[in-house]
């Protein structure tokens, strides 16, 4: 908070974006959570993320997104050609999937990607990382 999100830096990064490197690049917003040295820091306040995601979206920015905060409707993609849902996020899981053929299903536009037939079941569920395994390995090459 206060670091990189005033709205002129939002206006001028999305302007950017958007002339730059085009209205189909996705963004995302991430909240900033205190961690290790920066714990007098606070927590990124979901109406900055929200107001962000705003201020891309009006520059014409397609695929804008919200993370690291509850937040279904920022984190999901919508159709650019009709504003129908495309892809329901709700933090890990994956709701409504309404493409087709990469396009969407309501107007058939396309949506830049690669996408599988149908959504997947992934969910929330935790693997486990084996660090040691990683490192001897990394050695060894």
């Amino acid at each position: 908070p206060g670091e990189n999100d005033s709205e002129a830096e939002l206006h001028r990064a999305s302007e950017w974006f958007a002339e730059n490197l085009g209205p189909d690049v996705p963004w995302h917003f991430t909240a900033f959570h205190p961690d290790f040295k920066m714990l007098n820091k606070p927590h990124t306040p979901t109406a900055t993320l929200t107001r962000a995601r705003g201020i891309a979206r009006s520059k014409g920015l397609h695929y804008v997104y919200t993370g690291n905060i509850h937040d279904s409707k920022g984190g999901s993609t919508w159709c650019p050609g009709c504003g129908e849902l495309l892809i329901e996020r709700d933090w890990y899981e994956l709701g409504q999937w309404n493409l087709e053929d990469g396009k969407c299903r309501s107007c058939g536009h396309a949506v830049p990607g690669r996408f599988e037939e149908r959504a997947g079941k992934w969910g929330a569920r935790r693997l486990p990382v084996r660090l040691a395994a990683g490192v001897a390995h990394s050695r060894s090459l």
